[in-house]
């Protein structure tokens, strides 16, 4: 199946639905993809929620964001000459499709062209040496000259270097906040620029102010669109160590700094060193790896039973996931349990556990976890 098969020129109406599903509760990436993949379209999947929840034992009805409230989001967006950029979308970044918990939609200030490049991201400290600094501009210019866009979260210190140093070949902010919203405000000069150069992005709606929750799932996007990830001096207790270990669940090279060991900001690159990271001295120690891997394809996203061949699984009759619901529910607990492990235990089709767990979620009754994972919601436990 080619890098593009997923992929097609959406509609205005399926771009405003999918918006409209995304902002609707209880609704997140995993269960987006899921429903678009399972009905088709997002206007069928908005027509089916009701049902789903109620089956799910949702005793409030289930109402989707309402369409006038959406459209005066795109709307919004498109007074600040922002794009709108749909999973499933042409413009949207094959390499970040294909991570389990894909941003269904992201909102860009910019050059959206740019997520058809290949991409690298640079993270590391806030409160970083000159050192660090010196180095984080330095192989982000290199890396552009090879022929890299250049990733990162847009924070003080070793990303605005990252940044800086990549807005002549290429670079992409992701936000934590909304894509209106700058953060932190010492970087608003920065912001202008990567506006006008590069690009912003960002999955929160317009408006939204960055909170700490917000910065972890920011960081699976900063390495979802990357080749590859490196870490120019962390503490062993920061965010950009979140951004390596969600890099390595995505299945992407990890590469770090190494460190004086009296330098608190030299243990997270240290520590990642030990457990297999790519060491770096200059720009050849990473590109050597990623020529490596040039012919190594990142796979598309794994949609189970529910492909767009079959949008409707019709062949799971209402008795069979009627029969099926309690023992699954049975088998949850509070404790995240594997998918594959639910299947196997219960000993139902994938189809059918897939459809009662949409139900569940949709209901509010569980949460999904990484590593494709369910368990109860604790606020109904």
């Amino acid at each position: 199946m080619s890098d593009k098969a997923h992929q097609k020129d959406l509609s205005d109406a399926e771009k405003l639905a999918r918006l409209r599903l995304i902002r609707t509760e209880n609704v997140g990436p995993v269960t987006f993809r899921h429903l678009i993949a399972r009905y088709g379209s997002a206007a069928k999947a908005l027509d089916a929620l009701p049902g789903l929840a109620r089956k799910g034992g949702r005793k409030k009805p289930l109402i989707a964001a309402r369409q006038d409230t959406i459209q005066q989001e795109i709307d919004h967006l498109h007074q600040i000459d922002g794009h709108l950029i749909i999973y499933g979308d042409t413009l949207y970044s094959r390499p970040l499709m294909a991570i389990e918990d894909a941003p269904p939609v992201l909102m860009g200030r910019g050059h959206p062209h740019l997520l058809d490049q290949k991409a690298f991201a640079i993270v590391g400290a806030r409160n970083c040496s000159a050192i660090g600094t010196k180095l984080a501009g330095s192989l982000a210019r290199k890396m552009g000259a090879a022929g890299y866009v250049i990733s990162s979260g847009m924070a003080r210190g070793i990303d605005a270097a990252a940044h800086l140093g990549a807005l002549d070949s290429g670079t992409i902010a992701v936000l934590a906040g909304g894509v209106d919203v700058i953060y932190p405000r010492e970087n608003t000069a920065l912001y202008e620029d990567i506006a006008n150069r590069g690009l912003v992005l960002s999955e929160m709606p317009l408006g939204t102010q960055p909170q700490a929750r917000h910065f972890p799932p920011r960081n699976r996007i900063i390495s979802g669109l990357a080749a590859g990830v490196l870490v120019i001096e962390a503490t062993q207790r920061s965010g950009t160590l979140i951004t390596a270990r969600l890099a390595l669940e995505q299945g992407r090279e990890v590469f770090a700094v190494p460190g004086s060991p009296l330098d608190p900001r030299a243990k997270g690159p240290n520590s990642l060193l030990r457990q297999g990271a790519n060491l770096v001295e200059d720009v050849e120690d990473i590109l050597d790896v990623l020529r490596m891997n040039a012919d190594r394809k990142i796979s598309e996203p794994t949609l189970d039973i529910f492909t767009e061949e079959t949008p409707l699984a019709a062949s799971i009759s209402d008795r069979a996931i009627d029969e099926a619901r309690p023992i699954i529910r049975d088998k949850l607990s509070v404790t995240p349990t594997a998918i594959d492990e639910l299947i196997r235990l219960c000993d139902f089709p994938p189809a059918v556990v897939q459809t009662v767990l949409l139900e569940l979620e949709l209901a509010g009754e569980i949460d999904r976890y990484p590593g494709n994972r369910v368990a109860f919601s604790a606020t109904t436990r």
